[in-house]
């Protein structure tokens, strides 16, 4: 894996992760994979506690993966047919009693990280898409709003994808400088 150029050295496993579209169709994801990669979602922080993050998880093949697949838009389609298991993240804007969560998106990017940060600690890589039909999505969750879908796999060489695909995968890695990020300025 491609390391990134970071201004500071940084764990390795923030500093490899990748968001790769070419994955092993031959690779498969075990229960155990499947489930600790859940319970790092469901251990991520939480404002009050309220973790209004929901979960549907598929392994290839299985009635969850084909309707998350069913839901992406036909790129994120083409390349993510590979993937050994799709998760998809809903939260829930409000609470029981109807009083809203501010943060709910939020707490659900923090389960998102969780999630993906543990995948690449056992060796998965993840792409986490948006482009997928909300609407559809949201039929399969219980009043929560779907957020994103996320392919797990193997990576695979970048010379089995085509087109647009083949060039995001082979571009070289970016993100702007922290100078452009943090307000407060950076120390001298």
């Amino acid at each position: 894996m491609t390391r990134a150029d970071t201004s500071v050295e940084i764990h390795d496993l923030i500093a490899e992760r990748r968001s790769p579209r070419s994955l092993d169709a031959m690779a498969t994801m075990g229960n155990q994979d499947l489930l600790a990669v859940l319970e790092a979602a469901r251990w991520a922080p939480s404002s009050n506690n309220l973790q209004p993050w929901r979960l549907i998880a598929g392994k290839r093949d299985d009635v969850n993966f084909t309707a998350l697949l069913e839901c992406l838009v036909p790129f994120n389609q083409s390349w993510s047919k590979r993937a050994a298991a799709f998760v998809a993240i809903a939260g829930t804007p409000a609470q029981a009693d109807g009083t809203a969560i501010p943060t709910f998106m939020y707490d659900c990017g923090l389960a998102a990280a969780q999630l993906t940060i543990e995948a690449h600690h056992r060796g998965y890589v993840v792409h986490q898409m948006a482009g997928f039909d909300h609407e559809k999505a949201a039929l399969l969750f219980d009043g929560a709003v779907p957020i994103v879908i996320m392919a797990i796999g193997k990576q695979a060489p970048a010379e089995q994808l085509e087109g647009p695909a083949y060039d995001r995968e082979v571009a070289p890695r970016s993100r702007k400088d922290l100078s452009e990020i943090v307000i407060a300025g950076l120390p001298n």
